[in-house]
């Protein structure tokens, strides 16, 4: 069973940064895809970002390209999301979660575990 637990969430100001962090145990996380998706009360889940299993492919959300970057560290068990320039529109609770095999996906469907969120607030 992987287990994936978030890290690194927290309040900032616009402008700022948080990286935010999901680590994995329970299985070598070299076997699978790695998506971001947030939540806002009241709508639907949305990806934000993901990456396949090893770094060759990667995919943003529009509305992120550009100030979020995906990596992910397999020796360490880790993937990582480095999120800058936060926007009032990007506060969420973030998870990560998993997709058995190479190719990522930024739709939550056939990603078979999930983290417990961290909270994400952008206010001034």
């Amino acid at each position: 069973q992987l287990q994936l637990v978030e890290s690194g969430g927290g309040s900032v100001q616009p402008g700022g940064s948080l990286r935010l962090s999901c680590a994995a145990s329970g299985r070598p996380l070299e076997h699978y895809s790695i998506g971001w998706f947030r939540q806002v009360p009241g709508k639907e889940r949305e990806g934000v970002s993901c990456i396949g299993d090893t770094e060759s492919f990667v995919a943003y959300l529009d509305s992120v390209r550009g100030r979020f970057t995906i990596s992910r560290d397999n020796r360490k068990n880790m993937v990582y999301l480095q999120m800058n320039s936060l926007k009032p529109e990007d506060t969420a609770v973030y998870y990560c979660a998993a997709k058995p095999g190479p190719l990522c996906a930024l739709l939550a469907y056939g990603h078979d575990y999930w983290g417990q969120g961290t909270p994400v607030t952008v206010s001034s």
